[in-house]
């Protein structure tokens, strides 16, 4: 790294807050570490972190409160943002929040630091070259459809068509892997059995991480709307593009307009 970056890392297990520091040392970063929120806001906007991984549960102010006294007037946060959890169930919570990662507990030591510097990447200056060098490889696509028909022949479409196809078979799922591997372009799919597409759109898109994907909507012409959701569709922001196909070789088409413009 040509600048030392900064990591903030709240979590009041010392063992593993200890075990986090040293490994972002080795990486090259500067490293300064608070049990739990109070001691956080005392550091915190005198060192300016590249990245905040921030613990969920803690002693006298937890995460979610230390969130919402670092964000500014637009409710967005002044720093990038990491949340560590053990509960996997209240990852919904943060869905509607502008936070740039969510993992687990236990996790690997060496996804956290992969993680963590894609994030600082995508959200340093150097971002920009970063997605041109990525760019050069094939393109990622996710393509999101619970239909194992449709599924797999739009994974063999996009696939011949020289893409790497990112499979999630529901919303929640999409959600998660997105946030994990951030594709250039996501194809979903508008019915959808667990969260409708449009809602899925929208969630990724006020997500920092996921903000700049581009997003197509998709569903055939033979289906079946009712007012009330296209007036829903409309109104959603997030939502590069609506198809409605009578051929998948349409929706081949779409996304490469899309990238391409």
């Amino acid at each position: 790294m040509d600048t030392k970056r900064k990591i903030l890392v709240i979590d009041d297990e010392a063992d593993l807050t200890q075990m986090i520091g040293y490994q972002f040392k080795a990486k090259g970063f500067e490293v300064q570490t608070a049990a739990d929120g109070l001691a956080a806001l005392e550091i915190v906007h005198q060192f300016m972190p590249d990245l905040i991984i921030l613990d969920i549960n803690m002693p006298r102010m937890g995460g979610i409160e230390f969130y919402s006294k670092i964000c500014g007037t637009k409710g967005k946060p002044l720093y990038p943002v990491l949340v560590l959890t053990a509960r996997a169930n209240i990852k919904g919570l943060f869905q509607d929040l502008q936070i740039d990662g969510f993992m687990v507990k236990p996790f690997e030591i060496d996804k956290l630091v992969y993680e963590a510097e894609l994030i600082i990447k995508k959200r340093s200056q150097q971002a920009p070259q970063a997605g041109l060098a990525l760019f050069k490889g094939p393109r990622k696509i996710c393509i999101v459809d619970n239909d194992q028909k449709t599924f797999d022949q739009l994974g063999n479409l996009f696939l011949n068509a020289d893409y790497t196809v990112m499979p999630a078979r529901s919303g929640a799922v999409a959600v998660e892997k997105m946030m994990q591997d951030v594709p250039d372009v996501a194809l979903v799919h508008l019915g959808l059995t667990d969260i409708p597409g449009d809602i899925v759109i929208f969630k990724l898109s006020q997500m920092s991480k996921t903000m700049d994907v581009k997003y197509v909507l998709f569903t055939s012409k033979t289906a079946l709307h009712d007012k009330q959701v296209m007036d829903r569709i409309s109104t959603k922001t997030g939502i590069l593009t609506f198809v409605e196909y009578n051929h998948l070789e349409d929706l081949l088409n779409t996304v490469n307009e899309v990238l391409s413009s």
